[in-house]
Parts: structure tokens; C-alpha cells; sequence
């Protein structure tokens, strides 16, 4: 690491803690030179799948698209951009734990799915009457019958 202040080329580590959930190192370095000391954060670089869309077409991830989506669907309800922040991160995290190079489209969809259901129902219905391409009404109540169905499944369980 290059000293910031001389750019002498020695620099030492003096001091390192994680930060940020453990996703980044923060590490205090004294130039060997000038004796200045600085500050740098080491985040681990990892490569997200590509996404291969139903056409076929190849394209990179886009973070901003997943979070545009998971917003419209939650648009006007009860839920704090801190938990979509916190979905975006789930949905990531699982991208690259698969290894694969390359994921089909329906798979994030999925995960979208699964995340607002845990989130808010409604936004859950949203997502669902558009990914899955509702074609009427009677769609939409069976996705909401399945829902009640499970809430009270879990509930009886508890």
C-alpha cells in the first residue's frame, strides 16, 4: 500500500478490526517513510452470476434493478428501506454462494418471492400477480388462499 501523503511504497499495519458486519476490515498503516498514519477498508470483491433471462440473452447482475423491483413492490406499505436493504443483501449473498457462473432469471425471481413473502404479504401478491403473469382475478385469490392457508398452518403449529 502507497503512503498517501509521500508515496513511499512501505507502509505498516498497525492496527485491524472488522466492520460493518464483519464484511470489512478496517486497517490503521503508518508510513515507514514519513511516519504518517492512514486508514484503509478491505472489502472482500466477489463476482455475482450472470443472469440468463427466458429469451435466452445473457446480461450482468444488476443490484439497482433487484432493489428497483423489491421498491415497487413494496411501494406504500409498512416496510423500511433497512429491511430491503437487508433482502437485497440476503439475495446476493445467495447468488454467490451457488458458485455458479451464470443463473437463469426465474431462479432471482424466486428469491424475490421468498423475500417479500417474509416482508410484507401484500407486496409479496404484487411481485407475484407480475412475475407470474397473472391472467385474472381468480389467480390472484388463489395466490392469497395459499397464503392464508400457510399463515394458519404456522399458527396451528405454534
Amino acid at each position: 500500500m502507497h503512503c498517501p501523503f509521500c508515496s513511499a511504497a512501505d507502509t505498516k499495519v498497525i492496527d485491524s478490526r472488522l466492520v460493518a458486519n464483519g464484511d470489512q476490515v478496517r486497517r490503521r498503516r503508518e508510513c515507514q517513510q514519513c511516519r504518517d498514519r492512514f486508514t484503509t477498508y478491505e472489502v472482500a470483491e466477489l463476482v455475482l452470476p450472470r443472469v440468463v433471462k427466458e429469451n435466452g440473452r445473457r446480461e450482468p447482475f444488476d443490484e439497482e434493478k433487484l432493489r428497483a423491483g423489491i421498491l415497487r413492490a413494496v411501494e406504500k406499505r409498512p416496510v423500511s428501506m433497512e429491511k430491503v436493504e437487508m433482502a437485497v443483501a440476503q439475495i446476493k449473498h445467495f447468488l454467490q454462494a451457488t458458485g455458479e457462473r451464470e443463473l437463469p432469471s426465474r431462479i432471482i425471481g424466486e428469491q424475490v418471492m421468498q423475500q417479500l413473502r417474509a416482508l410484507d404479504e401484500v407486496a409479496y401478491v404484487r411481485f407475484a400477480s407480475v412475475y407470474r403473469r397473472f391472467a385474472d382475478i381468480s389467480e390472484f385469490r388463489e395466490e392469497i388462499d395459499r397464503l392464508q392457508t400457510e399463515s394458519t398452518d404456522k399458527t396451528e403449529s405454534q
